[in-house]
């Protein structure tokens, strides 16, 4: 395999959403959520587009990210994909690819302990559980 660094954005999008995925069917079960098709319509909450375009505008916004971290999601955000689904527009579909790059790309050089965080942090943000300060933590 390439290193991470080398592979094409939409490739670490493709593994970042698989490794999201798992981050949230394990949080829900953790939680207790075990019907099938309820978890299902939970989850979309946390992989959805809007969810994780919103997620990594306040990750830029906040200075969350590291000039690293930044780039990677930059070259996801600027990745060239062949079709936009038709639920979000392109602007949202872009920024989520991003943030599916950026997951990918720590899940890829190992950098759990981040990757960790980072996905936490979002959790908070798409289920509103950030302190009044805007913090995430």
């Amino acid at each position: 395999m390439k290193e991470p660094e080398q592979l094409n954005a939409l490739a670490l999008a493709y593994m970042g959403d698989a490794v999201l995925e798992t981050y949230v069917r394990y949080r829900l079960i953790a939680s207790g959520q075990v019907r099938p098709n309820k978890l299902h319509k939970i989850a979309t909450n946390y992989v959805s587009a809007k969810a994780q375009a919103k997620v990594l505008h306040l990750f830029f916004d906040r200075g969350v990210l590291s000039e690293e971290e930044k780039a990677v999601a930059l070259r996801g955000r600027n990745a060239k994909s062949g079709t936009i689904p038709k639920n979000t527009d392109h602007s949202t579909y872009r920024y989520s690819t991003a943030f599916e790059a950026l997951i990918g790309y720590l899940y890829l050089v190992e950098n759990n302990e981040r990757l960790d965080e980072l996905v936490e942090q979002a959790f908070k943000i798409i289920e509103g559980k950030e302190g009044e300060n805007g913090s995430t933590t």
